[in-house]
């Protein structure tokens, strides 16, 4: 027995009741459908798949790479594909920013690799063995500006009652504009 349901709204697909859906004809994909990324060989990443496994937005990893700090290469169809150790190497470069280095610094450790290779083990270690005076004057400069964020500002102001004492004369006025006594025990940026 053939059940039927006739809608007289007009509807763009089939639907489950249709005659169309009844007699097995497809509908036509919805808006945005059959963008699913292309085949990709063996050891390669398209880029959604690389963005999605390092937690990264794709526009991070096309970033990264015209910045110098990824390579991939386009398929036949100009789609980005990247060879898995890009996973490797994506984590190297948010480690690496997480303690504070710039892209330019990130770059240059990373160019200090035989042949473009993806960071190991031991790279790590020797990298970051050399970020480590680096991060410790961060730290100190986090510590002082701390512990100062309860006293004078460093204005050179002169208008809180601790000024007359950190800074008679206005001294700090006269090394620049701003927080001097901040701002001078920061390492530059």
């Amino acid at each position: 027995m053939l059940e039927l349901e006739v809608n007289f709204k007009s509807s763009p697909l089939p639907t489950r009741h249709s005659a169309a859906a009844t007699a097995g004809i497809a509908a036509p994909p919805a808006a945005g459908a059959g963008t699913a990324e292309p085949p990709v060989p063996a050891g390669w990443l398209a880029i959604g798949a690389l963005a999605r496994r390092a937690g990264v937005a794709a526009s991070a990893v096309r970033y990264y790479e015209r910045e110098g700090l990824l390579q991939g290469r386009r398929s036949a169809g100009g789609h980005r594909q990247y060879p898995r150790e890009a996973l490797r190497r994506i984590a190297f470069v948010r480690a690496a920013q997480s303690v504070g280095l710039s892209l330019d610094a990130i770059r240059a450790a990373l160019a200090t690799l035989p042949g473009g290779r993806t960071p190991t083990r031991e790279d790590w270690a020797r990298l970051s063995a050399s970020w480590r005076p680096l991060l410790d004057e961060r730290i100190a400069a986090l510590t002082r500006l701390r512990d100062r964020l309860d006293g004078c500002i460093g204005c050179g102001c002169l208008s809180l009652s601790q000024c007359a004492l950190y800074n008679p004369g206005d001294r700090a006025g006269q090394r620049g504009p701003g927080a001097r006594r901040l701002l001078d025990d920061l390492p530059a940026g």
